[in-house]
């Protein structure tokens, strides 16, 4: 039987596409694609993200059943010193940025979120057939 693969894009609802599409840029290094009055695409994390115009206060996040507002993306970073280094310059920058956490599994994780409001995580542990297909 044929498998999913990977996922290929990821659509952020925000505001003001222009003002998330500089954002993301700025704070995240996105490559910018296309960019018009609806959408921005950007390149992050070897994925495409469409920002998407959305009506004010949609995001990206949701409740768990007791009622924690939740991420539905994570982000993955090659060990705990990237993740160190990875928030120290998002705090920098000035992102809403949360503490390093440890929940119990491998590695380290911390949540932040853009100017929307969507929450992302990042983990410290790299995918090992990611670091094998891209030679980290």
């Amino acid at each position: 039987m044929k498998q999913l693969v990977r996922v290929g894009t990821t659509y952020i609802p925000v505001s003001d596409v222009q003002k998330a599409s500089i954002w993301y840029q700025e704070k995240l290094n996105a490559k910018l694609n296309y960019q018009d009055e609806d959408k921005a695409i950007v390149d992050l994390a070897h994925q495409s993200i469409f920002l998407v115009g959305s009506l004010e206060g949609e995001s990206s996040n949701f409740q768990d059943r007791y009622q924690n507002k939740r991420f539905s993306l994570t982000f993955e970073v090659d060990g705990i010193s990237d993740l160190n280094e990875l928030r120290d310059h998002l705090l920098h920058q000035g992102v809403v940025t949360g503490e390093i956490e440890d929940r119990g599994n491998n590695g380290l994780n911390f949540v932040f979120s853009d100017p929307d409001g969507n929450l992302f995580d990042v983990w410290s542990e790299l995918s090992p057939k990611f670091k094998k297909a891209f030679k980290v």
